[in-house]
């Protein structure tokens, strides 16, 4: 399955990993893992991981994301990790390196590097870089299979969405094989400051809903600031507040930031990614995203969730 992508890993003397903007446990598990993985198989490449990072997730890195110059890139393979779409790709230099390959498990949304690996049945992109290590022979650390599990756990939700799959533990099974810590990997995931266990309650008693059974929360921008936290934290971290509702089996999180309302979309039973894309968005079946340019649209949105569950429920 990986052969294209590991003839380039061999070719090229540099390598640089990207992965989406804003990253979450599985992108920037997969980006390190990945690091790992290479790092120690080929130890005489120059193997690079750059972009952004999210404060949520930073007990990830040992060590600092890199810094480096453009003209790494003249002679480097560019991988992007776990992205649907150009726009949502962490550091655009990508498309100066020498040759690009993408390993993706979201929805195909359009073609990003010369070499394209996506493949929706997986849980992760963690699981998938887990299943080039198998399948290429490459070094497995335990500082890449901890990364890598940290992935699956977050993009599986502990294992509990229906993307999880046996393949899904087979491959948990080969990363646990290595010695790490896993209670440390949840405790560092689940375990919350008092204020930030504070704020969830509050959004909790934010929640709306509609008589299609569509539950939808609305953060304005001053009153996003005020909470003194990242949009991430208020967006991503906080759609999860609405899964457990009964009888809600779709839900949309907004919040007011300074690029845009950021949508986070959710569902336990239909397709809303078809529409995240209609806004530009992208993502999976029952989990997606999108940035969206004022409240106006972020209306207009909801109302094609309630349609669709509307339709969905006749």
């Amino acid at each position: 399955m990986f052969e294209e992508i590991y003839r380039l890993i061999e070719k090229y003397p540099k390598i640089v990993i990207h992965r989406h903007k804003n990253p979450d446990g599985d992108a920037l598990g997969a980006q390190l893992g990945l690091r790992y993985i290479l790092k120690d198989s080929f130890p005489n490449k120059e193997i690079y991981a750059v972009g952004d990072m999210t404060e949520r997730y930073s007990f990830m890195l040992d060590t600092p994301l890199d810094e480096i110059e453009d003209t790494v890139y003249t002679d480097a393979l560019a991988i992007v990790l776990d992205c649907s779409a150009k726009a949502l790709i962490s550091d655009e230099r990508y498309t100066t390196a020498a040759a690009t390959a993408r390993i993706d498990h979201h929805i195909f949304v359009e073609k990003i590097a010369e070499a394209e690996l996506t493949d929706t049945t997986y849980e992760s992109c963690c699981g998938m870089i887990a299943e080039l290590a198998i399948e290429c022979g490459l070094s497995v650390s335990p500082a890449a299979a901890r990364a890598l599990y940290t992935g699956m756990v977050t993009d599986s939700g502990r294992f509990r969405y229906d993307s999880t799959t046996a393949k899904t533990f087979r491959l948990a099974s080969f990363l646990t094989e290595r010695d790490f810590d896993i209670t440390e990997i949840y405790g560092n995931l689940y375990a919350d400051e008092l204020p930030l266990m504070q704020l969830r309650a509050k959004y909790v008693l934010k929640i709306q809903t509609t008589p299609e059974g569509v539950a939808y929360i609305y953060t304005p921008l001053e009153e996003a600031k005020s909470y003194g936290v990242s949009d991430f934290t208020l967006s991503r971290g906080m759609v999860g507040v609405m899964s457990d509702v009964r009888g809600i089996h779709t839900w949309v999180n907004f919040t007011e930031s300074e690029s845009g309302v950021l949508a986070e979309l959710r569902s336990s039973r239909y397709n809303i990614n078809p529409i995240a894309v209609k806004y530009g968005g992208g993502g999976h079946q029952k989990a997606s995203g999108a940035t969206l340019k004022n409240k106006e649209e972020a209306m207009a949105m909801l109302e094609d969730l309630k349609s669709l569950s509307e339709e969905n429920n006749k």
